[in-house]
């Protein structure tokens, strides 16, 4: 495993994409107890700029980035060979967008104003499914597998 996987896989790396302070001032408050990194983009081409930059597992996206959307930013990351885990977020965080945004691939819906113990609690599991996912593909790399088909779905495991 090359430096950056490895810091990857034992990091908590999370980056903000949202147009908003408050959102990015609010998660560096809550990760201030922690180890954890935050990195943080105003668009959606300065996130971009980041993650290819960066190994960074998780994504927590601002459900208008005006003119992007999350489902912007889920398809760019569906592009990435280690894609990252999309949490949106959002003020008006309904049933609907909860499952749209499920079904569409995003690994979980945040209510705003951020709950610390929800955003921790998010996070860590969201984490723990790409370090996974990660650690999966690299075996089926290793063992001549195609990486590609075991990236496709959700975790079985109900948030």
């Amino acid at each position: 495993m090359n430096e950056i996987d490895h810091a990857a896989t034992r990091a908590v790396t999370v980056l903000s994409v949202s147009p908003l302070q408050d959102d990015h001032a609010c998660l560096r408050s809550i990760f201030s107890h922690s180890k954890w990194i935050l990195y943080s983009a105003s668009t959606m081409s300065s996130a971009l700029r980041i993650l290819r930059r960066r190994e960074v597992p998780i994504v927590i996206c601002e459900r208008d980035l005006q003119p992007d959307t999350w489902k912007d930013m889920l398809g760019q990351l569906s592009l990435m060979p280690n894609r990252p885990v999309l949490l949106v977020t959002s003020l008006l965080a309904d049933e609907y967008l909860w499952g749209e945004a499920l079904n569409l691939g995003a690994y979980d819906v945040l209510a705003k104003p951020f709950d610390p113990q929800e955003v921790f609690r998010s996070i860590s599991l969201a984490w723990l499914h790409w370090k996974h996912r990660f650690q999966s593909n690299r075996a089926l790399t290793a063992a001549g597998g195609d990486s590609a088909l075991h990236t496709m779905g959700r975790p079985a495991v109900a948030v």
